[in-house]
């Protein structure tokens, strides 16, 4: 498990528990003053004034706040999958990112972009780092220039197209892989005959598992093709992806939000299964199935809340 503890400043320390207050959860252990749990992360603030970040998504999450000394960041963080070229990032790069996968409401999106070696300098004056230490109102600014000064694509899976596909039978690795081929494919298209020097993946999956995933593809993108979890901190044109495909979830969810009335809460925890309870209640079945993944536990959970509800 990824652990890492930031040492932050009272202001810093509010920062923290107004980001999180609506995932805040009880914890008496001596010294906490907060507590938060993420799907896949925990946040916990101390009154010495560190805050520990553990989970699979602790360095996303940390790197909001501040960024870890490499000394608090246990071993095995590190990146894995294939071994890059040493001067990597400083190569002609289409790099391909994905995000959504884990929030009940919303879609998936999938960006490819193509970033040449001398628009790098370019790419990060406009802004681009590691795109989970930017905020989504950071990366709605910045994404319509990088879209400007890239060549890439975004492919965005609505809720009703993908409850579709997934009840066929598609796991979400496979409709990921489906996905980044064809937003791969769509970047090779605009380019040529320009070809990248390597195309990088951010590893969701091993490399036979995701060819597996696309046997039934016509067309397959594997020349020069890369695998690395990690991988928006290897090469700037996986991070332009990573913002990129953030910019169309966070555009997908404000349609949705307008539709139901109210933004829409991220990610699968219980202030999901509530809020998918309300539009239950409210809207209606048809409703919630059509902005949600339908076949995430939180469906049942929000019937159940609302049956609870009702026998009260």
């Amino acid at each position: 498990m990824t652990n890492i503890v930031l040492q932050l400043s009272k202001e810093e320390i509010n920062k923290v528990q107004s980001y999180y207050a609506s995932d805040r959860i009880e914890r008496n252990a001596p010294g906490v003053v907060f507590a938060a749990k993420l799907v896949d992360t925990a946040i916990t603030v101390y009154k010495s004034g560190k805050v520990m970040f553990q989970g699979a998504g602790a360095l996303r999450e940390s790197g909001r706040f501040g960024v870890a000394d490499e000394a608090t960041v246990k071993k095995g963080n590190g990146a894995k999958g294939d071994t890059l070229p040493e001067n990597f990032s400083t190569l002609s790069v289409i790099g391909s990112d994905e995000t959504g996968t884990g929030d009940y409401f919303g879609p998936v999106t999938v960006a490819a972009v193509y970033v040449p070696a001398n628009q790098i300098a370019l790419v990060e004056e406009l802004g681009v780092k590691d795109s989970k230490q930017l905020t989504d109102d950071y990366m709605r600014k910045i994404a319509p220039d990088l879209m400007k000064a890239c060549v890439h694509s975004i492919l965005t899976l609505r809720n009703d197209k993908y409850n579709t596909i997934q009840a066929k039978g598609y796991s979400q690795g496979k409709i990921k892989a489906m996905m980044h081929n064809q937003a791969l494919k769509n970047v090779l298209t605009k380019m040529t005959p320009e070809k990248p020097a390597y195309i990088l993946i951010d590893q969701f999956a091993e490399r036979n598992t995701y060819y597996n995933y696309l046997q039934n593809e016509k067309e397959l993108v594997r020349e020069n093709v890369l695998f690395s979890t990690k991988a928006e901190n290897l090469h700037v044109a996986v991070a332009t992806a990573s913002i990129l495909a953030r910019y169309a979830f966070l555009k997908e969810m404000d349609r949705l939000a307008d539709i139901i009335g109210f933004p829409l809460q991220k990610g699968a925890s219980g202030k999901v299964d509530e809020m998918a309870a309300r539009i239950l209640a409210k809207h209606g079945e048809t409703t919630l199935k059509s902005i949600s993944k339908w076949h995430f536990a939180n469906t049942e959970k929000a019937k159940t809340l609302l049956r609870k509800k009702a026998q009260d």
